[in-house]
């Protein structure tokens, strides 16, 4: 076999992709398996930190600045912001760490580097579905029923979570050239999640700002995934379309800088 690099669409060659799936799912369980290995609470961490961070968010947007929560306890609105938040935080951080954490495996095996940030989805997945079910539980307990928006999620889950991986294929091939994003990155994100409707809600921000406010294309979607949970909120189907369009973009621009880049990754690693 030849390896050569390719050019155009059929740099990304998904059917490659295809051929390797075996190792695809071996690097997603293992990446399941490392997640909680020698922890005490193991699993249980999925559920305690999302609790923690809404008991701050409650504590200080609900009590201290009076935030409005569209009628919910402010406790579960939060929580609701928080399991869309914490599954596109989940994936672009793992995705962003995945080439230079198999670095030994980069350096020394062929096989489509692609696969490394996309082996990161599955833990978020099992983590989003346990912290889900919580959300359950907190949803019976207050008596909140989700309307036929509810069949809505998994869509607003999965563009999440697309433009998460899209955003992290391509800083995780930035990484193996420039180690200093690892550190970056972080400061990153806690400044985009209080510029996003996560512990607070659209709402509160005024009226003349929104449209600015809705340039950042996580906020249409965290409020179109809080929507279709809770079923409150107004849903502005132009900036979800907004934050679609934002998705595919994104996708394919980090897959095709990914696989340019991705020629120097044995050297430079």
């Amino acid at each position: 076999m030849v390896i050569e690099p390719r050019s155009g669409w059929s740099a990304l060659n998904l059917i490659e992709l295809w051929r390797y799936r075996d190792l695809l799912v071996t690097l997603a369980i293992r990446d399941v398996k490392l997640r909680y290995k020698q922890t005490a609470l193991g699993v249980i961490w999925v559920i305690l930190q999302p609790l923690l961070a809404a008991g701050i968010f409650t504590f200080v947007f609900g009590t201290v600045a009076k935030m409005p929560s569209e009628g919910l306890p402010y406790f579960v609105f939060s929580y609701a912001g928080l399991l869309a938040w914490n599954a596109f935080n989940s994936t672009l951080t793992k995705a962003s760490a995945s080439v230079v954490g198999n670095a030994q495996l980069v350096s020394k095996v062929f096989f489509p580097r692609l696969i490394l940030p996309l082996s990161t989805v599955l833990s978020t997945l099992i983590d989003f579905v346990v912290a889900l079910a919580l959300m359950v539980i907190l949803m019976v307990v207050y008596g909140i029923t989700p309307g036929w928006g509810v069949l809505l999620l998994p869509l607003s889950l999965v563009l999440l979570i697309a433009l998460a991986l899209g955003i992290g294929v391509y800083t995780s091939a930035l990484t193996v050239r420039y180690r200093d994003l690892q550190y970056v990155l972080p400061v990153l994100l806690q400044m985009l999640l209080y510029a996003s409707p996560v512990a607070y809600s659209v709402s509160a921000v005024p009226d003349r700002l929104r449209p600015l406010y809705f340039l950042n294309p996580i906020s249409g979607l965290l409020e179109a995934f809080r929507w279709s949970l809770l079923g409150r909120g107004q849903l502005d189907w132009t900036y979800v379309v907004y934050s679609a369009t934002w998705v595919v973009v994104v996708s394919f621009g980090g897959a095709f800088a990914f696989k340019k880049m991705e020629q120097k990754f044995a050297d430079l690693i």
